[in-house]
């Protein structure tokens, strides 16, 4: 039997990247997307695709290469508001399913860069669907966001809840994404499944989040910001255990909601192909207690400069993952002191310190 074939756009990213390396060592046949943009530094985006064995030198743009380490590792660096490019792709590739990941990410970044958030997660996303339709799937996945819940303070946050008051263009955007793929699943029958990630980190981390930020201001000896006056928690999800979940929905798509009742609408599934997920470790940790861990695994205190809460933020999250766990079996089991210390150790031997 053939190996299905699988797009994952924004395999350049943190859990895109992670994603790919283990489908590909299940055995399926993947192809990844990426535009590799300068919001953070693009040498950390080249060196997670250079572990799969693309190096930047091999790369020329809307060309598809394959890994020279794996022939069913491909990769093309392409923006995803490229329509025609975006459907050449498709109809070239004849992909069984899709797992979007690419988009414009950050909470602070979009009260200062609002028509990046547009054009990536909203008009990328349209291009991602249409294609869809145009050349059908078996199952599409893409990212939404644990701040779709924006001022919502009934915890844990449940997929069943009003998510109609995001407190950023980002959370705004994500919400977006899941309006759009319900109306693509009603009018079109594309399964798709939508997945609201709750604060991943480890290895190969993005640089914009915290648990990067404070191990290199540490590291440094510099002050680290702990907003809200530490008065924070989060549901930190190690990156294992998000793509062991996004590897056993692959192959199993939703069906249309049986059950569902539009006179008292459920909004996390429908009648339609559609379904939405919280993806997290359902287990938050305050601020404070994190940042203990990483002076513990670092072997050095931090100097904490007490800051006011940022507009955009949330002070707590905490995911109901009871769906995801009913459904797909999903069992988030990495203690956030195991995180860490994993994180530590590959940020000491990447970056030599």
């Amino acid at each position: 039997m053939k190996p299905k074939k699988v797009l994952i756009t924004g395999t350049a990213g943190f859990i895109g990247f992670h994603l790919a390396r283990r489908l590909v060592e299940g055995g399926f046949d993947v192809t990844g997307l990426d535009v590799i943009n300068d919001y953070y530094d693009v040498g950390l985006k080249y060196g997670r695709l250079e572990q799969s064995g693309i190096t930047r030198d091999r790369i020329t743009y809307n060309q598809l290469i394959t890994s020279s380490n794996n022939d069913t590792y491909h990769f093309i660096q392409l923006n995803l508001e490229e329509r025609d490019s975006i459907f050449e792709l498709f109809a070239n590739r004849g992909f069984d399913v899709v797992i979007h990941l690419a988009a414009q990410a950050g909470v602070r970044y979009s009260l200062t860069h609002p028509q990046a958030y547009l054009d990536s997660n909203i008009t990328g996303f349209l291009n991602v669907l249409e294609a869809c339709r145009h050349h059908p799937v078996q199952n599409l996945i893409y990212a939404s966001s644990s701040s779709v819940y924006g001022l919502n303070k009934k915890m844990p946050f449940a997929v069943t809840s009003n998510v109609d008051h995001p407190v950023s263009l980002y959370a705004a955007s994500k919400k977006s994404n899941e309006l759009m793929a319900h109306t693509y699943s009603h009018l079109f029958g594309i399964p798709t499944i939508g997945l609201r990630f709750f604060t991943v980190y480890g290895p190969w981390g993005r640089p914009d989040m915290a648990l990067f930020l404070f191990t290199r201001a540490i590291l440094n000896g510099e002050p680290i910001q702990v907003f809200n006056h530490g008065k924070m928690e989060r549901d930190f999800t190690y990156i294992d255990d998000i793509v062991g979940g996004i590897d056993s929905m692959v192959l199993k798509p939703p069906s249309g909601g049986e059950g569902w009742d539009p006179s008292a609408p459920d909004p996390s599934f429908s009648s339609a192909p559609y379904r939405i997920h919280n993806i997290g470790n359902s287990s938050p940790v305050k601020l404070n207690d994190f940042i203990t861990a990483l002076e513990k695994a670092l072997g050095r205190k931090a100097i904490r400069q007490m800051m006011p809460m940022q507009p955009g933020d949330v002070e707590k999250t905490w995911a109901d993952v009871s769906s995801l766990k009913q459904e797909y079996g999903y069992n988030p089991g990495t203690p956030v002191e195991t995180g860490i210390q994993r994180f530590v150790e590959w940020y000491r031997s990447y970056y030599k310190v």
